[in-house]
């Protein structure tokens, strides 16, 4: 069970990061839907006069899988009794 639960919160981070990079190209979820991938691509036009536009959208994105993958990590050392060293 230990590794499914790891494998599920690595995948959660890696479907952000393609469904916000595919939104920010313009081939991801409909553009009427709020999505960091579109906040992204609707701040690139603002990026010269109004940074924080297009900066709090990608840090919510970074810190999300940053804190997904080290949840994930947090869990494969708690899970794995074989890893653990003491």
């Amino acid at each position: 069970m230990g590794p499914l639960i790891i494998l599920g919160t690595l995948n959660v981070a890696n479907n952000i990061l393609l469904e916000s990079s595919l939104t920010f190209l313009g081939l991801g979820i409909d553009p009427l839907i709020p999505s960091w991938g579109g906040m992204l691509a609707d701040g690139r036009n603002y990026i010269q006069t109004a940074p924080w536009v297009t900066i709090f959208p990608g840090l919510a994105i970074m810190l999300t899988v940053l804190g997904l993958n080290l949840l994930g990590d947090w869990l494969r050392d708690r899970l794995d009794p074989l890893g653990r060293t003491r």
